[in-house]
């Protein structure tokens, strides 16, 4: 069972600014928005370690190493980035331990061995070592693009010089990935991240005031984060938590082309909403599919065309499942089952808490309350593919 604690923080990071200390755009600089792009930079390398190399990736632990570093991040948000690297050099396991300290009562009610494997990833170097790596690079992968956007605004402050060349030090050490190589390049699948990366800027909600802001990619991480969380709770296979929680992470893939169109627009006029669909597939073959290896393709497409149905693979086609059908049948990696019911709970829940917190906050209007107020409606009582969303949404009630 999740703990409301544990949901309250993700949204922390959302309020957590980055280089603050400098001049940079005003918004798309939240943790948040940094650890949806790390994650998203961590599938390309993977993907690129598995395609060239042939490595072994365990993807489960990747989910999971990120997940685990992101709360580490959020708890040591105040420490700036060169002291924090210091500090962990010097007394990495003292610092980690204290954070697994003010953790773990929020985290030790979540399934999948959890906390253990969240001690595991912190103390004992060998566990997903691979993973580490690639994590890693991701994280200073996603730190190298927000980088090139602010030194134009800094150029001449003392220091900036020192930094970059810092971060292209610690880029040069991941050489070895042939993911970072590639996107070194500034080729087509650097092209697709500088694209992806445009979902950092397009607000949520953008017809009406709210705090924290949060941006399409930021939100894109919570699902993908909250569909895992759900699927340990059902007690997925490894392989339907990966297509979860990557469902999760690219379903607003499309809005970079389309930008976010509202619901209540989508379901004005009969037939539009399909329309909508079919455009954005149209316009993601056309533009973003031509940035990425041919070989992704099918994987992608399984993430992003009927992101919200329960499906699986049989014989190399996929599968449109019925409500609740996954069950105990099809959880096996070899039927690669994706609860899209689960992820559609998770994107709703999601815009739940935004207009819920916000309001919170004494920052409201009539779009986050109608929205607050509906969705609870369909929600408060129900269970999706086994998970009880009816708790979730009491957690946060007004």
């Amino acid at each position: 069972m999740v703990k409301k604690e544990l949901i309250e923080l993700l949204y922390e990071s959302a309020s957590i600014q980055r280089w603050n200390d400098h001049i940079r755009p005003p918004k798309g600089f939240t943790e948040l928005d940094k650890q949806a792009h790390k994650m998203i930079y961590a599938f390309v390398v993977a993907k690129f370690e598995e395609s060239d190399r042939k490595a072994s990736v365990d993807w489960r632990k990747l989910i999971e190493g990120g997940f685990f570093e992101f709360l580490h991040r959020i708890v040591l948000t105040d420490i700036k980035p060169p002291i924090f690297h210091k500090l962990m050099a010097e007394k990495g396991e003292l610092l980690n331990a204290w954070v697994l300290d003010r953790l773990q009562g929020s985290i030790d009610t979540v399934e999948g061995d959890f906390l253990a494997k969240f001690k595991a990833y912190m103390f004992d170097p060998e566990y997903s070592r691979v993973e580490k790596k690639i994590l890693k690079a991701a994280h200073y992968l996603a730190t190298n693009w927000e980088f090139k956007l602010i030194y134009k605004f800094n150029v001449g402050l003392y220091g900036l010089d020192e930094t970059s060349a810092k971060i292209a030090d610690e880029i040069e050490e991941h050489y070895d990935l042939a993911g970072v190589q590639k996107l070194q390049l500034g080729k087509k699948t650097s092209n697709f991240m500088d694209l992806v990366g445009q979902l950092r800027f397009q607000q949520r909600w953008a017809q009406t005031p709210r705090i924290p802001e949060t941006s399409v990619m930021g939100h894109m991480l919570i699902v993908a984060m909250l569909s895992y969380l759900c699927s340990v709770d059902v007690g997925a296979c490894d392989k339907r938590i990966f297509n979860n929680y990557f469902t999760g992470l690219f379903h607003d893939l499309p809005e970079v082309l389309t930008r976010d169109i509202v619901s209540p627009v989508k379901k004005s006029v009969e037939g539009l909403e399909e329309l909508i669909k079919e455009i954005e597939k149209r316009q993601v073959e056309e533009k973003l599919f031509p940035l990425l290896p041919a070989s992704w393709h099918k994987q992608i497409r399984y993430f992003t065309e009927n992101e919200f149905k329960n499906k699986i693979c049989v014989n190399g086609e996929t599968v449109i499942l019925e409500a609740g059908e996954i069950g105990d049948i099809y959880n096996r990696d070899s039927f690669s089952p994706l609860d899209g019911e689960i992820v559609k709970a998770c994107d709703n829940f999601a815009a739940y808490l935004e207009a819920y917190l916000s309001i919170s906050h004494g920052i409201k209007s009539h779009y986050l309350e109608d929205g607050c107020q509906k969705i609870y409606a369909d929600f408060k009582y129900k269970t999706v593919s086994g998970m009880d969303f009816g708790r979730w949404f009491d957690y946060f009630q007004f």
